[in-house]
């Protein structure tokens, strides 16, 4: 069991914010500020500079937090290795996901697996693809889902799901149900994600494939996350290359519809990354066995499409 105290240092720590510490603690300011002054009171120097309108750590506080981290990194190894000594995976899992993963597929997927591993404790971020590949060299998470290709050698990439990317229009759009020939798309005004987004690297490579070239788009606007995407789809400002996954609400509800451009493939896969080595072992390796083993379907559940099923013999 990680010592309070330094629980509580190690978030204020992190946060440099008492009132952000007391939440995540479900603490009470002045509880974390009493827990903070006794572990002052017992290294006999100050841990935090709180003058000029700010938090800072003291040299004293710099000192003992990577202290504090690895008191917590070898608590939820303990926790961990009990949890797995009789049969049961326990202890902590940080993963990072890319935008459209985090967003439409994490929360399913982290409800899986918590439901088959309960005594498991699960911590999620997300970004883009780079950025979650940062996370994980930094081993500030243990697994990154990630959108496109990782173009770096200290990473080892497994594919555990096919997504297909689709050319998405508002639904009054006259490209809307219909299928056009792979020019046109210099036509359209195109909405577009970030640099460093794995969507965007998809479809950039899939476009100059079939033989359009970047610097042939009429590109209106870049976003950072498929959400602000979609509603500026909505909007009529363009139209974008996003995941089925993400646009199958919209689909549903008859919002959004999706146009078919001849001759262009705009599949990928979500892959799982961890750093270059053996296998990971653990929470992370059971999280990495649980996904490469749930297929899963981007297609809208409607109302009608459950009733088939429920009918079917």
């Amino acid at each position: 069991m990680e010592n309070f105290r330094l629980k509580v240092f190690r978030v204020v720590a992190t946060h440099l914010n008492f009132s952000r510490a007391a939440e995540e603690l479900l603490l009470t300011q002045p509880a974390v500020t009493q827990q903070i002054k006794a572990l002052e009171d017992e290294y006999g120097v100050p841990l935090f500079d709180r003058s000029g309108g700010r938090i800072t750590l003291t040299p004293g506080g710099q000192a003992l937090l990577p202290f504090a981290q690895r008191m917590k990194a070898l608590s939820d190894e303990a926790s961990e290795a009990v949890a797995n000594a009789v049969g049961k995976q326990g202890g902590q899992l940080a993963v990072g996901a890319s935008q459209t993963i985090g967003v439409y597929l994490l929360p399913r997927l982290v409800a899986g697996f918590l439901a088959e591993n309960p005594r498991v404790s699960m911590t999620a971020v997300s970004g883009n693809t780079d950025a979650m590949l940062e996370e994980l060299i930094a081993h500030r998470i243990h697994l990154a889902l990630i959108e496109g290709p990782a173009l770096r050698k200290d990473i080892h990439i497994e594919p555990f799901m096919e997504d297909q990317m689709v050319l998405v229009v508002a639904a009054s759009h006259e490209w809307a149900d219909h299928e056009i020939d792979i020019a046109m798309l210099k036509e359209a005004p195109l909405l577009i994600r970030e640099f460093g987004s794995g969507s965007r690297r998809v479809v950039e490579n899939a476009l100059a494939h079939a033989g359009l070239k970047t610097k042939d788009l009429n590109t209106r606007m870049e976003l950072d996350s498929t959400e602000g995407l979609l509603t500026a789809v909505e909007a009529g400002l363009g139209v974008t290359f996003a995941s089925r996954w993400a646009v199958r609400n919209q689909l549903a509800l008859g919002t959004l519809k999706l146009a078919r451009v001849r001759g262009l493939k705009l599949s990928r896969m979500f892959s799982l990354a961890y750093p270059a080595g053996p296998e990971p072992t653990g929470n992370a390796g059971a999280f990495r066995s649980f996904l490469l083993s749930r297929p899963m379907d981007p297609t809208p559940q409607t109302k009608n499409r459950a009733a088939k099923k429920t009918a079917s013999p």
